[in-house]
């Protein structure tokens, strides 16, 4: 009898339970209960307000670019208006609102966010004029909704950019960091809003200046330049260190930083611009198979990688592309062209010793089945010393043998490789040791810096001038003294002794990146 009567009392316990006697409100409830001294939010009811989030999820999902992050974050957390608990009544949201107001500083558009509609609900739900607690939640899930995608979106376009370069650009090889859900979900679960908000904030002082000069410019166009290269500044770029070696391609010129401070600066020479209307013509190309059919796009690529090794009196591996297009109609027009220009020709890795007598004619030049190699020498087309770096384009930083180049304005001339104007003073910096740099340069034939290293240079002068001897000239290996980090890149606005430069978009990619992001703005 006794047990009877513990489960009936137990019984009615769970009865009262479940009819909501002894039944909470929600945290969500009760922060708005004791903000708005409104007793209705007492009687939020969770089961109630998840049916109305559900359907505005469904409703405003399509229109979001992490809907998937946004719906996993929510089912973590039962659905509940995460960011309007924690945010609303600390004025947190209407920061956020603040900051999306003024993203016009970063050259957004406010509307991109839905700025006007947070705030509208921000007021709603503050002026709180709802007679039953369910007026309240359509409100509350779609400030909770727009909020979240808002700040996702905010923090996303300032930390990784408004686009992926590797996406828009076929020779973008740096590999630039990306949003991830696991970021996002954290993001959206973060304790302080504010101090998340301004840490998003660019910092550098190459954006701070743009970002100035754009604020203050009249010119559209003027503008379309410095919000491009704020994006390009916004691209989360591998790490560098402070002591890095970049190529900028449309200012020709390649500097040495240490820090702040440029360690070298020269010249140079990059690859010259893809052909006009090249797209149409290489689906041409891509349909017919015909070599003749093929455009040419000799652009330098956009890369990142360490320089890892110098070779002095360097042999020139001549590309495919570069044998079928100029070397197999220069050998057919002048027999002699290859002895004449110290190219090898090889056969199945074979070296062929009369190239000369080679009938070309034979052969058709999208099939040949040679290989060309340029000799180490003087008339070498990569000069005296090649600098190499890891890559998947076959692109090195070379010296050259026609100096003429770097007189040029429009500097946009090789084959996709970069010739640098000042060879032996990148070569210097690079062994960084006086012993390694005599010994490079006596395989140049320069004299030795420490005069305790003229007997070996000497040396080595006389076996080149043996007669009785076979002196072959062969590259020879340097290591930099550590790798030195190589950025090519691509800017055409930065900040310099307190005033912009601007250059030329020699290969067109202001325009492709305008396209891209002039409907954020």
């Amino acid at each position: 009898m006794k047990n009877f009567y513990l489960l009936l009392a137990f019984s009615s316990i769970i009865c009262l339970s479940s009819c909501g006697w002894f039944k909470k409100p929600p945290e969500i409830g009760k922060v708005l209960a004791d903000y708005s001294k409104n007793k209705i939010y007492n009687d939020f009811d969770s089961v109630a307000y998840d049916s109305v989030f559900v359907k505005t999820m469904a409703t405003l999902a399509e229109d979001f670019i992490n809907p998937n992050t946004i719906k996993s974050f929510y089912s973590a957390n039962s659905n509940q208006p995460e960011l309007v608990t924690k945010f609303f009544v600390d004025n947190s949201l209407d920061s956020l609102a603040n900051y999306l107001q003024n993203s016009t500083e970063h050259g957004f558009n406010p509307k991109l966010f839905k700025t006007d509609e947070i705030k509208s609900l921000i007021t709603q739900l503050r002026e709180n004029k709802f007679k039953k607690v369910d007026q309240s939640y359509p409100i509350i899930a779609k400030l909770e909704l727009l909020s979240a995608n808002a700040y996702l979106n905010y923090s996303n376009y300032l930390k990784y950019g408004l686009i992926n370069p590797r996406n828009l650009f076929s020779r973008y090889y740096i590999k630039v960091k990306r949003p991830d859900s696991l970021g996002m979900i954290k993001l959206l679960g973060g304790k302080n809003l504010i101090d998340s908000l301004h840490a998003f904030q660019p910092k550098s002082d190459q954006y701070k200046a743009l970002q100035t000069a754009y604020l203050s410019a009249d010119n559209e166009s003027e503008k379309h330049i410095l919000l491009l290269n704020m994006e390009r500044l916004r691209w989360k770029m591998p790490a560098t260190g402070t002591y890095f070696v970049q190529v900028n391609i449309p200012d020709f010129r390649l500097t040495w930083f240490d820090k702040k401070d440029t360690v070298i600066s020269m010249k140079v020479c990059v690859g010259g611009k893809r052909e006009a209307d090249y797209e149409s013509k290489f689906k041409v190309f891509a349909k017919s198979g015909n070599l003749d059919d093929k455009p040419k796009n000799h652009e330098t690529p956009l890369l990142f990688s360490k320089i890892n090794s110098i070779q002095a009196n360097p042999v020139w591996n001549i590309p495919v592309s570069i044998a079928q297009s100029e070397i197999y109609w220069m050998a057919r027009k002048d027999p002699y062209y290859l002895s004449n220009s110290n190219i090898n020709v090889y056969y199945k890795d074979k070296l062929i010793g009369e190239p000369d007598t080679i009938n070309w004619s034979k052969y058709s030049r999208d099939k040949l089945p040679f290989k060309f190699k340029q000799g180490s020498g003087g008339g070498n087309a990569l000069g005296k010393f090649k600098f190499i770096f890891d890559n998947s384009s076959s692109i090195y930083l070379h010296d050259t043998n026609n100096k003429n180049g770097f007189n040029l304005a429009n500097r946009a001339i090789s084959h996709g490789c970069v010739r640098i104007e000042k060879p032996l003073e990148f070569a210097e910096k690079l062994v960084n040791d006086t012993y390694a740099y005599d010994k490079l340069r006596a395989e140049v034939d320069l004299p030795p810096i420490d005069s305790t290293h003229v007997k070996w240079y000497k040396k080595r002068l006389a076996a080149k001038a043996d007669t009785l001897k076979a002196f072959q000239l062969k590259p020879t290996w340097f290591g930099p003294k550590k790798a030195v980090p190589l950025l090519i890149t691509y800017i055409t606005a930065w900040a310099q002794n307190g005033k912009i430069e601007y250059r030329p978009d020699i290969y067109g990619m202001d325009e492709i990146l305008w396209s891209a992001i002039k409907k954020f703005r």
